[in-house]
């Protein structure tokens, strides 16, 4: 158990540094909710990867992008909804919800998850689980 908490604990951190550095480059800024975000998303697809080998890249993707934009949008509710910290506002972006997710950002989060997955691939390798081939 000790070694699994571990393994979540440095999955989740790598997720959380990578995902604060994808801020970074493309907005020029982040936010320590976004690197805890960023973590749980990574950890999420992950397992979430582990659990069904068999989906193709495409259902991967579709499934990344549904993972991280609901995650995207419970933290914009809690942060920037709740409590009014502004990290994003998606308000001026065509097929927003409550300005804290959009159909653009939802697209790219599916096409960032093909190197997620591909990564996720690589390390579930490392324990013997075994991917179909895409």
């Amino acid at each position: 158990m000790l070694k699994t908490l571990r393994k979540d604990l440095l999955l989740f951190s790598a997720g959380g540094i990578a995902y604060g550095a994808v801020e970074l480059i493309w907005r020029q800024r982040t936010h320590w909710t976004m690197i805890l975000t960023g973590g749980a998303c990574f950890l999420a697809l992950y397992k979430l990867y582990g659990r069904f080998p068999q989906l193709s890249m495409p259902e991967r993707c579709v499934l990344g992008s549904l993972v991280i934009t609901s995650l995207e949008f419970a933290v914009g509710c809690v942060v920037n909804l709740g409590f009014g910290l502004g990290v994003w506002d998606y308000s001026r972006m065509p097929m927003n919800i409550l300005g804290q997710v959009c159909l653009l950002y939802s697209v790219l989060w599916g096409l960032l998850c093909i190197p997620i997955s591909i990564l996720c691939k690589i390390l579930h390798s490392k324990t013997s689980v075994k991917y179909k081939e895409a």
